[in-house]
This record gives structure tokens, sequence and C-alpha cells, in this order.
């Protein structure tokens, strides 16, 4: 699994693990099942601090993309049916995402296509 920590960005590392984690499971390159590196070992990988991917496990563990547990690790969650709609920040984001599109001039059914072109 290959993760790209951007260290200037605004966005807290913990929070980049996590995101790239999703992308992978929606996108395909995380199968469901798939077991995830051990915090130890995706932490050497990138050259960061344990606790900073223990916290991104955490919170994909809280929002059910992961299961973990001390003797199988972490593992890609193989059911998403327990996981419906928006996480709380996430639809925080898009509504922020939605407020930039209108003051920029976009219209609705702009920003709709432009969703429905990233949404595969």
């Amino acid at each position: 699994m290959i993760i790209a920590i951007r260290e200037s960005s605004d966005i807290p590392i913990y929070q980049q693990i996590r995101n790239q984690i999703i992308q992978g499971i929606s996108d395909g390159s995380l199968s469901p099942g798939e077991p995830l590196p051990t915090v130890r070992a995706l932490a050497d990988e990138i050259g960061i601090n344990a606790m900073t991917v223990s916290k991104a496990y955490q919170a994909l563990k809280q929002e059910g993309y992961i299961l973990a547990d001390r003797r199988n690790g972490a593992r890609v969650r193989e059911d998403f049916s327990q996981v419906r709609g928006l996480s709380a920040q996430s639809r925080e984001l898009l509504k922020q995402i939605i407020s930039e599109a209108k003051v920029s001039g976009m219209t609705g059914e702009e920003f709709a296509s432009l969703c429905r072109e990233l949404y595969p």
C-alpha cells in the first residue's frame, strides 16, 4: 500500500492517511478483507510517528471502514452495509466545497455535472 504524505498540506497527516485508505477502498486498490500494514510498519514506511498512524486507524475503525483487533491486526471491512452516508466531518467539508462553488459562480447543474464526472 502506498500512502503519499504532503508535509506542506493544511490537512493533518492522520487525516491524509485516512482519506487515502478510504480512496483505496473506493477505487478497488484495497480489497474487502485485505490486511493493512501494522501501525509500526506503516509509520516506518512513511517516516512518521506511530501514534499518527494509530489515530488514522482509530478514525477508520470508528467510521466503519476497517476492523482492527490485537490478534488479527487491521483489515478492510468486508461488508459496508453498515456504513451509510457521509460522516459528519465529510458533510461539513462538502458544505464548504458547495459554498466555494457557489461563490465562484458555478451553477448547481455545473456542480452536479462535476460530481457525476468524479463519481464513476
